[in-house]
């Protein structure tokens, strides 16, 4: 483990070239991350990250191995073996009775066909499952129910004890990509291009049998559906390949608000970056969705936009936020953004509100109190394009160049800091240096005090 302080104008090997992207210097008063723990272990692309509790998370990737990691000081707990290939799903699986022997949970699915359950207390394996046709690509926990959900050829429905209460018969070879929970004991299924809403029924008998039944198919999407969010108990929102965004009733289903025009320059314009005709799907995939009460936060391509739920628009953007594709997107508590990226930065932004200038008056005169002329035609044209722009901006606060290759993910953990996770085989541990400096000046100062060196004078 290394311990590294940092500034903000340090860059990675091959990524020094000149961009369009906003720069920020050394003197980044509103970052607090400048002191860093470089976690070593895995020896692939680490991919994902869950939190366990206030205090511990797993990291997992391409090596198939999972880490359990202490997120105050960087210790490594726990190193999990039992999956013979790449790990692609990863979720936690807490119990609601703390006092419950395996209270805290992880559930790892992998490219070996198999599910295993690890004690997160103890780093053991409780139970594997190696009866799937194809790999598994996502993981759901009901916790309301008690139960989870593995998503590949078809949507399996488990208990606790790794008991298989019912599965949908096969639905493509492509399999689920994404599961989110709905009210009502549903969830939505990306399979493909088409959103698959299914309802889970228990049985009327009291076994734990439970019965799962498709009810709708939602195929409002033009390509394949990369990304899944529930925004609340009414909301959710999808993303597609091909820049789509749509946002649902998540009680019937229906189509609330879409947005389709992220890379559209007349609709979001930004003076640094050229305009071009075409758009490669790359520069257009929704690779990442978040949200809280009021906003989506989608990471388009090289960019990342702010979708306003009330006024159904895009309310602030930045169309190059990055040099290459942004990965993962979210809004932090105290209300700043982050977002990492291909090009192996995690960048920190503020949404402020722009200056807005006041409208030219009309002028006046008979022809235009009745609607004619050219001038009215002109205040109406002026008046759609004020409608269509951003009325927020996105500030650059924070640059964390650590990384040496594409940032795959990351977890807040409030005061503790920041935990990424890259294609560079590490994982690194963001902190607040002033916080890290003040501990350490009370814990010499405890020290002092216990050996007593310590002499007060008055």
């Amino acid at each position: 483990m290394l311990r590294w302080l940092i500034g903000g104008g340090r860059e990675p090997q091959g990524l020094a070239e000149k961009s369009s992207v906003q720069t920020i210097g050394e003197e980044q008063v509103q970052n607090p991350y400048t002191e860093l723990l470089v976690l070593k272990g895995h020896q692939d692309i680490v991919r994902f990250l869950v939190q366990i509790d206030d205090y511990r998370f797993a990291s997992a990737g391409d090596d198939g191995i999972i880490f359990l990691w202490n997120a105050q000081t960087g210790e490594k707990l726990f190193e999990l073996h039992g999956h013979t290939h790449k790990i692609t799903a990863i979720a936690p699986f807490f119990s609601s009775d703390a006092s419950e022997e395996n209270s805290h949970l992880i559930l790892t699915a992998s490219a070996d066909r198999a599910v295993i359950v690890w004690d997160c207390t103890t780093g053991r394996q409780v139970q594997k499952v190696s009866c799937f046709h194809s790999t598994v690509k996502c993981l759901t926990v009901l916790q309301r129910l008690d139960v989870w959900l593995s998503g590949g050829s078809d949507l399996c429905v488990w208990n606790r004890k790794l008991d298989l209460l019912c599965k949908t018969s096969h639905l493509t070879d492509a399999g689920i990509s994404a599961l989110v929970e709905l009210p009502k004991n549903c969830v939505a299924a990306a399979v493909g291009k088409e959103l698959i809403i299914f309802r889970l029924i228990a049985s009327s008998d009291k076994s734990e049998g439970w019965n799962i039944l498709e009810v709708k198919r939602l195929v409002d999407h033009q390509d394949n559906i990369l990304s899944l969010v529930s925004v609340n108990d009414l909301t959710f929102a999808t993303g597609s390949h091909v820049g789509e965004l749509i946002v649902w009733d998540a009680l019937d289903w229906t189509k609330q608000a879409s947005e389709c025009n992220f890379w559209d320059s007349s609709v979001q314009p930004d003076t640094r970056t050229e305009i071009k005709l075409s758009q490669s799907p790359n520069e257009t995939s929704v690779q990442h969705l978040a949200s809280d009460e009021e906003n989506v936060y989608a990471a388009v391509g090289k960019g990342i936009y702010v979708y306003n739920l009330q006024m159904k628009r895009v309310i602030a953007c930045q169309r190059t936020a990055h040099d290459s594709s942004v990965l993962h997107i979210e809004m932090l508590p105290n209300r700043q953004l982050i977002s990492c990226s291909e090009d192996g930065s995690v960048r920190i932004w503020e949404i402020r509100e722009k200056q807005q200038l006041p409208t030219e008056p009309v002028p006046t005169g008979f022809f235009n109190m009745w609607g004619f002329g050219r001038a009215n035609k002109q205040a109406n044209q002026a008046k759609k394009v004020q409608e269509n722009t951003p009325m927020h901006f996105l500030e650059l606060v924070g640059d964390l160049i650590g990384h040496s290759s594409a940032v795959q993910m990351f977890l807040y953990f409030s005061e503790l800091g920041l935990v990424t996770c890259s294609a560079d085989h590490l994982v690194i541990l963001w902190k607040d240096g002033e916080r890290e400096s003040r501990l350490r000046s009370l814990t010499l100062f405890q020290k002092l005090a216990q050996n007593g060196d310590l002499q007060l004078k008055f």
